[in-house]
């Protein structure tokens, strides 16, 4: 079953518990993946639909951060278990160790050197691990493999 039919039928799972938290952030997710469907004139694949499922998760992460500056813990929590809802959509994430290692094979095989070189690289591991390990962690570890 492609990811955007799991979403769909949890959905509707959510729909007959009358989960209403669960369901809203789904419909959330849902419309954000039919926005880029109709923006694009595309069918998404798994790995556009886990893109945008990043995308909003992240999006939640400075939504948290901000409102816990203004002191609004309500709209913080209710933020946290949307991003709880949205990350059972994400695949398993690489650890730091993979990370770091998967980074050194692709600066060897570029040959890159230097913080020259960061988009160059960056470009290549957003293709290789691009819905398997956080980005920030990612840009981290190539700003090391290029320093070092």
């Amino acid at each position: 079953m492609s990811l955007k039919a799991q979403i769909t039928e949890d959905m509707k799972t959510a729909m007959r518990a009358k989960d209403s938290e669960r369901l809203g952030t789904i419909r959330l997710l849902l419309a954000a993946m039919k926005q880029k469907e109709v923006d694009e004139r595309v069918e998404l694949d798994d790995a556009a639909v886990i893109a945008i499922v990043d995308k909003l998760i992240k999006q939640r992460k400075d939504s948290i951060a901000a409102f816990e500056g203004a002191g609004r813990q309500d709209l913080a929590d209710k933020e946290k278990a949307e991003t709880a809802v949205l990350t059972a959509y994400l695949p398993a994430r690489m650890s730091a160790e993979e990370v770091a290692t998967a980074v050194k094979a692709i600066v060897a095989e570029l040959g890159a050197s230097g913080p020259g070189d960061m988009g160059k690289v960056m470009g290549a591991v957003k293709a290789q691990l691009a819905g398997k390990a956080d980005m920030g962690q990612v840009s981290a570890a190539v700003k090391a493999a290029l320093a070092g």
